[in-house]
């Protein structure tokens, strides 16, 4: 599958709602507990900007979006500019088909653009997928943070990689 990103618009909004709520029933990669709406989105994704903090989708060949990446802020004071969490949500059909290794891949080598030189990844300790796929770029484990997420009764340890990217 040839892969291509590009800057999400305002009118991907739906369609990356509906692939982050693709996840939230495995209780694997959302702490959300119920899908999201996308009017709930809306101010997240104004935080998006293509100077600091890029928010990218990759379209399939049929104009449908097979996934998306985000660059978020971490912590939100001014200090912490140069760090950013990344995440990453695929598409029922998309996954496990080297599209996360695509998006990571872009992400690292774009980081140092947007002023950035540390990346983290807030990921569920149950979620080897997603582990796995971190631990592959040279990620490591910064902090593990244990049973601080409740999810339908079970306790969930959250693990925070991390990598310099200067």
């Amino acid at each position: 599958m040839s892969m291509h990103h590009r800057l999400a618009r305002a009118d991907d909004l739906p369609a990356i709602v509906a692939i982050y709520n693709s996840t939230v029933a495995s209780r694997e990669v959302t702490a959300d507990t119920e899908p999201v709406s996308v009017e709930s989105r809306r101010a997240w994704f104004a935080e998006h900007n293509p100077e600091r903090r890029p928010l990218w989708v990759v379209d399939g060949p049929d104009g449908a979006l097979l996934g998306w990446l985000s660059y978020s802020n971490f912590y939100g004071r001014p200090a912490y500019s140069g760090t950013a969490e990344l995440s990453i949500y695929i598409g029922v059909g998309a996954r496990g088909k080297g599209l996360g290794r695509y998006l990571l891949t872009e992400a690292i080598a774009f980081a140092p653009q947007i002023g950035v030189h540390t990346l983290l990844g807030f990921i569920f300790g149950h979620n080897q997928p997603s582990l796995n796929l971190f631990d592959a770029f040279g990620f490591t484990r910064w902090a593990e943070m244990p049973r601080v997420a409740t999810l339908d009764g079970i306790e969930r340890d959250l693990i925070i990689v991390g990598k310099r990217v200067d």
